[in-house]
């Protein structure tokens, strides 16, 4: 078996299809099978099962994918590694996250580190889901990513790097504007603005409602937290949103932010494959952007 082998491997047994893997790779559907193929000559059972929308590994095969996936991850680790060894303070650092997380959270960070590794690549990576983040670290492609923290995953470290309370983000005009914080329960008839449906912030907001006894009822959704905060302050509605750094000055300007501590706060921080595996350049991003944000809490 070669290394090509198992990386396609793991690759069609996360994307559940031989035809999608080939064409990422630009080659045949026939090519592909050829590598499992391969494998399956090599180990002597059957690696992949079909059905009829894909295929899915056996029990060999998952444990095949497994070992293959740490161990290409590993590899390729330690490629970067000799070169970071070889380039001194030189290389990339590759983030997943969003401009919204970038304004809010790292836009000193990213200053910060530039002028202490100016030789250092930073590379910000949009990922569409949660398990396309985890399956980015896992394999290698990506080194942190900032994300909503939630229930553990296999194969992944997670770190709080700040809990952030939610307020209601509503018009200056607006007759809630005034109030010096709210009860989440009063807000049970009042429509509001919807975060991102599938995202991992709404289900944390759902979660820390249901503990209250609360079911907020939504207007359509929206794809981020600021355009959520731009719609209420425009008065097209209200919105429920953690308190995100940067925020407008209490009492101050178009839009209101009222407390409501009664939520459970929103646990936002890193993940990434190993901490003690990160490349040089990628643990002093991390550090620097926890070191930030503590500098512009203890400025408050």
């Amino acid at each position: 078996m070669t290394l090509d082998d198992l990386r396609v491997f793991v690759a069609v047994c996360r994307a559940g299809s031989l035809s999608s893997v080939a064409r990422d790779l630009g080659c045949t559907q026939s090519a592909v099978s050829q590598h499992v193929k391969r494998l399956e000559r090599e180990t002597g059972v059957a690696l992949l099962e079909r059905q009829p929308r894909g295929v899915v590994p056996t029990q060999a095969g998952r444990i095949l994918e497994a070992a293959a996936a740490e161990g290409i991850s590993g590899l390729d680790l330690a490629v970067r590694h000799l070169r970071d060894l070889l380039d001194g303070h030189s290389g990339y650092v590759r983030v997943a996250t969003g401009a919204t997380t970038v304004r809010h959270f790292m836009s000193d960070a990213v200053v910060t580190f530039r002028r202490r590794f100016p030789k250092v690549n930073l590379e910000f990576h949009t990922v569409s889901s949660g398990r396309g983040t985890f399956d980015r670290l896992a394999d290698g492609t990506l080194d942190l990513a900032w994300i909503t923290l939630g229930p553990p995953v296999r194969g992944i470290e997670q770190r709080t790097v700040v809990e952030l309370p939610w307020v209601l983000a509503v018009r200056a005009d607006d007759p809630l504007a005034d109030r010096p914080r709210l009860d989440a329960a009063e807000l049970a008839d009042v429509r509001l603005i919807r975060l991102p449906p599938n995202s991992a912030s709404a289900a944390h907001l759902d979660t820390a409602c249901a503990e209250l006894g609360v079911r907020f009822a939504y207007e359509p959704s929206v794809a981020d937290w600021d355009t959520a905060l731009l719609l209420a302050e425009l008065g097209v509605g209200r919105a429920v949103v953690p308190a995100v750094p940067g925020l407008p000055v209490p009492g101050e300007g178009p839009l209101r932010l009222v407390p409501l501590p009664g939520l459970r706060p929103l646990p936002v921080g890193w993940a990434v494959r190993r901490w003690d595996a990160l490349s040089p350049p990628a643990r002093a991003f991390a550090d620097t952007v926890v070191e930030c944000r503590a500098a512009a809490l203890a400025s408050r």
